[in-house]
């Protein structure tokens, strides 16, 4: 067995892991003990990396040769590298001659590696002389990156996770740390747990894991952030909390600053935001009066309409108090995306240049062209994420190369991008995965190499450099991304520039020797720059191990904090306060809207799933879409769990079933961000197909940042009549699952409604060996279809056969059919379908996914009605992944643990071993024990809508 470090390619956290592998295998994964971002721990998602690299159905998903559609809708057919890559550069030249360099664009990836990033970067503006790139990072990190430069005058997160021991006093704002960063979380209760002193602040719309660790929870109105920022500034003045001796010496702009927030009294904001005064003044003092005061924030400030405000007004607050600067004190935003940081340190955004230079300084232009041996570098800035879709469903942008993202999952306004890319005369889609949304829409698909087969560096959090390292060589003709950029610039390069040098001098043939080629010249780059890292070398990150930036040459570490000095990357030396005026959420509810909805991350999975979701235990925690509301909100609707509704905004509309949830507040509700239309679909009554929860979200961006406000769209929610229902489910073998769920993909678009996830047995993490594969399909319609349509949902589901039960009524529109098979000694059911009427899913359902003895039930199975012949008592809802341990196991190990909350944790840990492998599951752990404990406190009331 051979073991190579590298890291998580999930989360900004940038954790380290050791991949464990057998010749072209991977076997197994375990954090690196000795990796400064984690020590050795991971994650669910993390935990399960070797799992999802190598299952059958994970195998099943990789796009391993180019394909080519020579008509939109066809099938696409597999064609050679060289042509492929002739085809594009073609194209691409085509598109450039006739059109102009603005008529292509390049939308990329925070998922890709640092070299990747800077060879697309030199693509687009080097060589084609468009500033049309752009990255899915667009999507999640510009407002941090506009707040800190315009505070602060560098994108630069000042602080470092070792920051959270040494910090007094902690705001968590925007962000779900418990379930976005598990492992940056498991060091904050470290923290906490050695320093019971510190003070915990959270602020947030929803009440969630990491508010039940707050001392402090602020449940503001969604948007209201900028407010409760400018309030908390207006009492520390007002009190006389502010540090006016480091204002003086070291800020400019704080008298505006300070006209602007004399507005934000303690009564209004308390009303805007949805607080009581008396919570306001004690966040305001609590983080001025710290000692230290470390402010963690990400997408419920970045995803905004007034993004760039909500970062720069949270960075006032630590200017004004002093708090940066020194140990446990700082704005520090936490990355979304395991290398969205590094794409910033190379520029590659549509408004930046290489090493952290503005595109709109002529200075800055002339060093990237001089370094890349052009004459120029265009000035006018790109079209970013939302723009350049729009551009291209206009018909302004010919020709789109995507590259390890997924568009018609990821972008809001699904509607605008799905025109978008049906209306690009040619899209280039370069992926590792061929079950992405967006490779529906492409003319050329482009093999690419994913986790554990890449090689180079990401950049996390922290500002600390990894090596990535490939433990196993790349499957069928998949390339590195770096490398296929290289050779389709090498095509391009003979048809834009002919008889002229090349400006991609890299060995592609070596993967190794290539990439660091590549960083090199990104390293010389920086030079002189606020992210010089001159004094790094590849053979040093891989001797070493992890650095961090700054490191000019002549260095041997990085600085783990930033303006130690006081002194800040501006023209003067000074960091400057950004005065910004509270501003509406761009779509605020409103009578025929009356729902602010907002999406955000599950804690077992990432992004489109593309990854996560060939993984069925990873979809025990949450096992099906569903958006959630306010008890009160479903009661006065006359909802129930589990009821079908219809979200609609001003875009798009979904069917969903609806879950109650108390720790929204009143008008709120909320929706993973991850459900696309491979698991989520139906058709529209004009019958288009719905695209999943991005049909809902608004394009609406910030000004400043570009970014789009992802986190919240003024929605309805209506009750779905839709008396027809179906639930399907089987066990399938492992190579035939993700052909039968791409099929049942298809026929969604039949019903109004329509889900389809996989499922597992759940067994512990270190017995993978038993985990069995299954597909779970919901579906609804306002009269029963036509029977063959349920009869070939049965059929891929493996029912069509002799041994399968069978019961139907036409007249009533119902079907059922059932499949039992011997597992050892054990008769099981294998498959079921309930069409018509469905109420007996509750013990059916139960009796399949758990594999409970059936022998007993026979054609018991097929009577209509709720009731199981017999009691069908289910294991209940996962909670641990790495243990396979149940709500319902944990509340009845619960009832016979005694003393206090942390007693009564251990105790429960030792009997079941919950939370004891990657901790995800922590926070739930502790809050079950909450409230389950003699002192359980009775639930919040509602939180008002103001």
């Amino acid at each position: 067995m051979q073991e190579t470090p590298s890291t998580c390619p999930y989360c900004g956290v940038g954790c380290g892991v050791i991949i464990e592998s057998t010749g072209s295998q991977i076997t197994g994964v375990r954090g690196d003990p000795n990796h400064p971002a984690n020590f050795g721990r991971l994650c669910t998602k993390g935990s399960t990396l070797h799992l999802t690299a190598t299952s059958p159905i994970t195998l099943q998903t990789r796009l391993l040769q180019p394909l080519h559609r020579a008509q939109r809708g066809n099938k696409p057919q597999p064609l050679p590298w060289d042509a492929a890559l002739a085809m594009a550069a073609d194209r691409f030249a085509t598109t450039v001659t006739q059109h102009g360099p603005d008529a292509v664009g390049f939308y990329v990836s925070g998922q890709l590696l640092t070299e990747d990033y800077y060879v697309f970067n030199k693509l687009a503006k080097g060589l084609i002389a468009t500033n049309n790139i752009d990255t899915n990072s667009r999507l999640c990190m510009s407002s941090a990156v506009a707040g800190y430069k315009q505070t602060l005058g560098a994108d630069a997160p000042p602080a470092c996770y070792d920051d959270v021991h040494h910090a007094q006093c902690l705001f968590i704002v925007g962000s779900n740390a418990a379930w976005a960063h598990p492992v940056l979380f498991r060091r904050i209760e470290d923290a906490r747990a050695a320093n019971p002193g510190m003070k915990v602040i959270v602020a947030d719309p929803r009440r969630t894991d990491t508010a039940g660790m707050a001392d402090l929870f602020l449940p503001i109105q969604p948007g209201s952030d900028v407010m409760l920022f400018n309030g908390m500034l207006h009492l520390m003045l007002w009190e006389g909390w502010v540090d006016t001796h480091y204002i003086a010496a070291h800020t400019t702009g704080f008298d505006a600053l300070k006209a602007l927030v004399r507005e934000a009294t303690p009564e209004r904001v308390a009303q805007v935001c949805g607080i009581s005064v008396a919570d306001l003044t004690t966040a305001a003092q609590w983080f001025a009066m710290s000692k230290a005061t470390l402010s963690l924030y990400c997408q419920g400030l970045n995803q905004s309409s007034s993004g760039t405000a909500k970062n720069a007004a949270l960075i006032n607050l630590h200017l004004a108090t002093a708090q940066i600067g020194k140990p446990g004190a700082g704005p520090f935003s936490l990355t979304g995306q395991p290398n969205a940081m590094g794409g910033r340190e190379v520029g590659g955004l549509a408004n930046l240049l290489s090493a952290h230079r503005d595109l709109a300084n002529p200075a800055h232009r002339a060093e990237v062209a001089a370094l890349w041996g052009v004459a120029d570098v265009p000035s006018q800035p790109g079209k970013t994420a939302v723009e350049m879709f729009q551009a291209a469903a206009d018909g302004e942008i010919k020709a789109l190369w995507i590259a390890c993202t997924n568009p018609a999952q990821s972008m809001p306004d699904q509607a605008t991008v799905r025109r978008a890319l049906q209306r690009a005369e040619f899209v280039v889609v370069q992926e590792a995965f061929a079950t992405a949304e967006t490779c529906a829409y492409a003319d050329l698909l482009l093999p690419a190499t994913t986790w554990g087969e890449k090689t180079g560096t990401v950049t996390n959090s922290e500002r600390r450099i990894s090596r990535v390292r490939s433990a196993v060589p790349a499957p069928g003709q998949a390339r590195h991304d770096w490398a296929i950029a290289v050779q389709f610039a090498h095509q391009l390069e003979a048809r834009l520039r002919p008889g002229m040098p090349t400006l991609f001098p890299y060995a592609t043939e070596a993967a190794d020797a290539g990439a660091k080629a590549v960083w090199n010249e990104h390293r010389e780059s920086t030079r002189g720059r606020d992210l010089d890292i001159t004094g790094l070398s590849w053979n040093m990150l891989e001797s070493q191990g992890p650095q961090q930036w700054p490191c000019p040459e002549g260095s041997t570490t990085g600085k783990a904090r930033l303006y130690e000095d006081g002194i800040f990357p501006t023209a003067d030396g000074r960091a400057r306060f950004a005065a910004h005026a509270w501003q509406p959420l761009a779509e605020p509810r409103e009578s025929r809207y009356p729902f602010s909805l907002t999406t955000g991350r599950l804690r077992d999975q990432w992004h489109g799933m593309t990854r996560t979701g060939t993984l069925g235990r990873l979809f025990g925690h949450v096992a099906e879409p569903s958006v959630q509301l306010h008890p009160q909100d479903m009661a006065r609707r006359g909802l129930h769990n589990g009821d079908l509704v219809q979200v609609t905004s001003k875009r798009g509309s979904i069917v969903v079933p609806v879950q109650a949830d108390a720790t929204l507040g009143l008008s709120q509700a909320f929706m993973a961000m991850h459900w696309g239309s491979e698991f989520l679909s139906g058709r529209s009554s004009t019958g288009e197909r719905l695209a999943g929860v991005n049909a809902l979200t608004t394009s609406a961006f910030c000004p400043t940042s570009k970014q789009p406000e992802l986190k919240h769209a003024a929605v309805k929610v209506l009750k779905a009549e839709l008396p027809w229902t179906l639930l399907a489910m089987a066990w399938l073998p492992a190579e035939g699952a993700l052909a039968a769920r791409k099929a049942l993909s298809a026929l969604m678009a039949q019903f109004p409604f329509a889900s389809c996830v996989p499922f597992s047995n759940a067994t512990p993490l270190d017995d993978p060996g038993r985990e069995r594969t299954g597909v779970l399909v919901r579906a609804a319609a306002h009269e029963a279809p036509p029977e063959a349509l349920v009869a070939q949902i049965e059929a891929l589901l493996g029912l069509a056969g002799a041994d399968t039960l069978r019961y139907a009524d036409k007249k009533r529109g119902q079907r059922r059919a059932a499949r039992l098979a011997r597992q050892g000694e054990t008769t099981t059911l294998e498959g079921l379908v309930l069409a018509g009427d469905t109420s007996a899913e509750g013990w059916l359902k139960t009796l399949l996914q758990e594999e409970l003895p059936a022998q007993a039930y026979g054609r018991l199975l097929l009577v209509p009605g709720a009731k199981a012949p017999a009691a069908v008592q289910s294991r209940g809802k996962p909670v641990c992944t790495c243990f396979n341990v149940t709500d319902a196991a944990i509340t009845g190990a619960l009832a016979h643990c005694h003393g206090t909350d942390n007693d009564r944790l251990a105790q429960l840990q030792g009997q079941l071993h919950c939370g004891t492998r990657c901790g995800s599951c922590l926070p739930e752990l502790k809050r079950m024990v909450r409230s389950t404990g003699p002192l359980a406190a009775k639930p919040a009331p509602a939180q008002a809508v103001i």
